[in-house]
């Protein structure tokens, strides 16, 4: 590169010509507008003319932190100086002077060529060679051809900031430091001063154009940053935006070099300086035009980092993927990569401890993954709660298992973003203060690629699901949320194996609807009496149905226990006619909503149970039973079934069946003194059967899905399947 020499100063003009001076600088700068507007390919074909980079690498990081610097301190200063005041950042100087021993090395080897061009713009500008202002932009990048462009750039910046601080630090030292004093005399600086109000909108536009021209240094640096295994370079977008470089690089010295002039405009011109408006009018119109070349390299960046997010999306998708199909020791690696993979935060939070603690907690235990939306309901959190402190055991000698809650952002919504609002966040706080097991301190720490896996692969709909891995990260059951309806604790470790075991344990019973979570009716199975249970929310009725029971019971000299169990999706119907049934004296009912909710619930999980092991109405009776009970509950009348105590066999039918029957209760007295009064009245329904009925068939969308046959209990032909949408449950 040839070697450039500072060139010697000015020789001292009368007042007339340095007059002239800046009269032919501001004609001279009309060329800038009239070439800024000019079609970019010739003066493209001149940049890339002077380019010849030779490999050398240079790290402008540190650079650009010292030139930033210095704006931070000069900007600041001229300001006080307009407005006639001093301040000091005294913590900004102490930062700046412990980080600075960093650079020197750097520094070392680029300090002239820093200084070659100070000279060039300095020389320039004061001797009205600023006027061709591309004239001295093209010199520069002659300088700096061996250099890339982010570095030809930050090179011309730093620059011009040792012209730029030097000015600033007389201008705002001269009249406390005699030496800046004497120095700003002599460049006639104290004119400058004294003209402070009227030169503001020049300061202004300086300090305006210097930001934008630090906005688009910035943003060619992050091109250089980008990550080569994500992008490349030959294809769109980062091809696309790197042709634009070089323009960008352009305006960025030609605006070094205008904000130069403007300088060289204040210096030496003193008391006989007229400012001009078309000097400001003149660096804001380059502002103007370097601000909509950074809004166009940051727009080529958003596409960019858009492309690198979509690789590196799919990357840490499928080795998410590849991790669940690779034996591990523990399950470490499965719970880092589904919650949180750095070591800097802990991210979980333990609502019993009010504490955040570590992955540790979690390693070689049967984990189950809480999966939910903010619409979980209170008695999905309160029944397993109840199961999960039951597990503990009074002095934690009980089956050890943990819980995580991992909150889901709406579907389509960002998980890190709009899907998180300050609304919903609070909802997520209040939600986890209330779970005694643990929860992502923030909904946030999950990755989208994380959010993705558990819709598409685990299949979650926006229904609460719970995810059983067991303690080395292997997925066990994809929704054990179903075994622990069923069996609670007792399903643990929650395997598929487990569950099918269970299974061949049961018979379609009592017990098994009723289970063990209300006592009197357990009691009424011990005793070997008749039981009915029966649902619906007719009040009408329900009157009628409980009235006609009573009366067989007394007619046939039995003991019949009625338990009313609500009506599904319908808890508050279901209170209110509970509180009827109970003042009326009709039956016995349960006085805790959350009961009916369980109950309900336990028969819906009992079909999916079924579904994930490939069962059908055709060949599992559980299944066939379960599903006539929820077609039950869908008509729009009530439905019974009586059994007696433990014995295996059951008669059922819909409301007004089931009350027909037993007000013919003496057609069929025989048969149930011989047979019994439940074979009996099942007899009798089967023979008294109307084929004109209507069934409906209720069943939420899961994750397990729906059967894809159903066969009506009436009269045993597979249903229509149709589609509804409900907005609540009431």
């Amino acid at each position: 590169m040839e070697s450039l020499a500072p060139p010697p100063p000015p020789l001292p003009q009368p007042a007339a010509a340095r007059q002239k001076m800046g009269q032919q600088r501001s004609g001279d700068r009309s060329t800038v507008r009239t070439f800024s507007a000019s079609d970019d390919s010739t003066m493209m074909k001149q940049i890339q003319a002077t380019h010849a980079p030779d490999g050398r690498t240079v790290d402008v990081d540190p650079i650009l932190s010292i030139i930033e610097g210095i704006f931070r301190h000069a900007a600041p200063s001229i300001d006080n100086v307009l407005n006639g005041k001093q301040e000091h950042a005294d913590h900004a100087l102490m930062e700046e002077k412990a980080a600075h021993a960093a650079y020197d090395g750097i520094l070392e080897h680029l300090a002239f060529t820093i200084y070659r061009i100070s000279c060039e713009l300095s020389y320039k500008c004061a001797s009205g060679g600023g006027g061709d202002a591309h004239g001295t932009t093209m010199g520069i990048f002659n300088l700096l051809s061996a250099y890339s462009w982010d570095v030809k750039v930050v090179l011309g910046l730093a620059a011009f900031a040792v012209n730029y601080g030097e000015f600033s630090l007389i201008a705002n030292l001269y009249t406390t430091n005699m030496l800046a004093k004497s120095v700003s005399i002599l460049k006639q600086l104290p004119g400058i001063m004294e003209n402070s109000t009227s030169l503001k909108p020049q300061f202004d536009a300086l300090h305006n154009l210097i930001v934008a021209v630090l906005n688009v240094t910035k943003c060619i640096l992050q091109f250089r940053d980008l990550p080569p295994q994500y992008i490349a370079a030959d294809e769109p977008p980062l091809s696309t935006a790197i042709t634009h470089i070089p323009i960008a690089a352009y305006w960025t010295i030609r605006s070094i070099v205008a904000c130069s002039c403007q300088m060289a405009s204040l210096i030496g011109l003193g008391h006989e300086y007229v400012p001009s408006a078309n000097e400001a009018w003149e660096l804001s119109s380059l502002a103007y035009k370097v601000s909509n070349i950074y809004d166009h390299l940051k727009n080529q960046l958003g596409h960019c980092k858009r492309h690198i997010d979509d690789k590196m999306y799919a990357e840490a998708y499928h080795n998410l993927l590849r991790l669940f199909d690779t034996y591990h020791v523990d399950n470490m690696k499965i719970l880092k990569a589904l919650i949180y993979a750095k070591e800097d935060i802990l991210p979980l939070y333990n609502s019993s401890t009010k504490t955040r603690v570590g992955l540790d907690a979690l390693r070689k235990k049967t984990v189950l993954l809480l999966i939910s939306d903010l619409e979980i309901t209170q008695e999905d959190i309160v029944v397993l709660a109840g199961m999960y402190t039951d597990s503990r055991g009074k002095k934690g000698e009980g089956i050890q298992y943990e819980i995580v809650w991992l909150p889901m952002a709406a579907e389509g919504a960002d998980p890190r973003s709009e899907g998180w609002n300050q609304g919903n966040v609070e909802r997520f706080m209040q939600l986890r203060e209330i779970m005694p097991w643990h929860s992502v301190h923030h909904p946030s720490v999950m990755e989208p690629y994380v959010v993705k896996f558990i819709r598409e692969v685990w299949h979650f709909t926006n229904r609460t699901v719970l995810v059983a891995l067991d303690p080395q990260g292997k997925v066990v059951s994809l929704n054990a949320m179903y075994m622990m309806w069923i069996w609670g604790n007792s399903a643990f470790p929650f395997t598929k194996e487990r569950e099918e075991d269970l299974w061949k344990r049961e018979a379609w019973r009592l017990e098994l609807i009723i289970d063990g979570f209300d006592p009197k009716i357990v009691e009424w199975i011990t005793g070997k009496k008749y039981i009915c249970l029966y649902g619906g929310d007719d009040i009408e009725w329900i009157r009628s149905f409980t009235a006609a029971a009573k009366n067989v019971a007394k007619e046939a000299g039995i003991t019949l226990e009625l338990a009313y169990v609500g009506k599904n999706n319908a808890k508050e119907r279901a209170r209110r006619t509970a509180q009827a049934i109970v003042a009326e004296k009709l039956s016995y009912s349960w006085d805790n909503p959350n009961i009916f909710w369980y109950f309900w619930t336990r028969l819906e999980s009992m079909l999916y149970s079924k579904l994930q092991h490939g069962k059908s109405t055709e060949n599992d009776q559980i299944m066939q039973e379960v599903l006539t009970i929820l077609s039950y509950d869908g008509s729009d009348k009530g439905w019974a079934i009586f059994c007696l105590g433990m014995a295996p066999g059951m008669a059922r039918a819909k409301g007004d069946a089931i009350l027909e029957s037993l007000r013919k209760y003496p057609e069929w007295r025989e048969e149930a003194g011989r047979d019994g009064i439940v074979p009996a009245l099942k007899d009798h329904l089967e023979k008294n059967h109307s084929p004109h009925h209507c069934s409906r068939l209720i069943l939420p969308g899961l994750a397990a899905g729906v059967p894809e046959r159903v066969i009506c209990a009436e009269c045993a032909r597979p249903m229509e399947r149709f589609i509804m949408y409900r907005c609540c449950l009431e």
